[in-house]
């Protein structure tokens, strides 16, 4: 029998739509699965596995040092810099809060006047919920980007079996395109208004571009007019659920449970979501 190995990358055009509802339902009715939190800057997936065993590790990222003595005032690295992270006022200044560690200037530097240096932008926490393994990324808090932390996640789940749910950050900037680059599948999340409909177009343009498979899961949905549900229909996106707008489910979310694991009611929804999921990525 074949190992499977499927990512499944769930996203949303802005935060609050129910992304982290749906990929730890779908992680926890899997069973042997593995969650992974991309939201970097604001993760709460770990608030409703409570994981155990949690193991730590540091994300570092390379920052210019120079030594004064040898730097010529070239302005070299300066005129590189995309990002303005180096000025040249009478000496040579860095900025490491807006340097982006490509390591231009210190290849550029003519003098060899730029080393590097360390410096911790936030960690990776590992740990286990039943059979479920929780990967948490964690940006330090005024940190310019956390793509150096999803780079870092995204690498230790390539040798995981099984399905893997990656909790993708919200809306489209470059972190979600780091997130969703490896996946085999894009579940899309969208609520029933008009600025729902905006945001899910918005995201529904990235997986186009990125040319990954995709569905919709329409959250929050009650009996009036769903202009999400709308455009889906107008652009012919598959629908692979509708979760009602559902009081005891957003208490359990808000007391930080996991729906499927505290009402078997809400164990069938997810389940049934899983499934047409699974047959969209097989």
């Amino acid at each position: 029998m074949a190992i499977i190995n499927k990512k499944i990358a769930i996203l949303s055009g802005k935060g609050g739509t129910g992304k982290t509802l749906v990929s730890v339902n779908l992680a926890a009715v899997e069973g042997v699965s593995t969650y992974v939190d991309c939201d970097v800057e604001e993760p709460n997936g770990h608030l409703f596995f409570k994981p155990d065993n949690i193991a730590i590790e540091n994300i570092n990222i390379a920052i210019p040092l120079v030594n004064a003595s040898l730097c010529t005032g070239c302005k070299k690295c300066v005129n590189f810099c995309r990002f303005n992270a180096l000025a040249y006022i009478g000496k040579l200044m860095i900025f490491e809060e807006v340097c982006h560690s490509c390591g231009g200037c210190v290849l550029l530097c003519p003098e060899k006047a730029l080393t590097e240096k360390y410096k911790t932008i936030g960690q990776i926490q590992t740990g286990n919920s039943q059979q479920v393994s929780v990967m948490s990324g964690i940006l330090n808090t005024g940190e310019v980007s956390g793509v150096p932390i999803i780079k870092t996640l995204l690498n230790r789940i390539k040798e995981k079996q099984g399905y893997i749910f990656i909790d993708c950050p919200p809306g489209s900037a470059c972190i979600v395109m780091e997130s969703i680059k490896d996946a085999d599948y894009c579940i899309l999340v969208a609520e029933p208004t008009i600025f729902g409909a905006h945001n899910l177009k918005m995201v529904h343009e990235l997986v186009k571009l990125f040319k990954k498979p995709y569905g919709v899961v329409l959250n929050k949905c009650t009996l009036g007019e769903n202009p999400s549900e709308i455009y889906c229909v107008e652009n012919g996106i598959k629908i692979l659920e509708k979760i009602p707008f559902d009081a005891e489910l957003g208490k359990i979310s808000s007391d930080a449970h996991i729906s499927a694991r505290e009402n078997s009611k809400y164990k069938q929804l997810f389940t049934s979501l899983l499934a047409n999921v699974k047959e969209a990525v097989l």
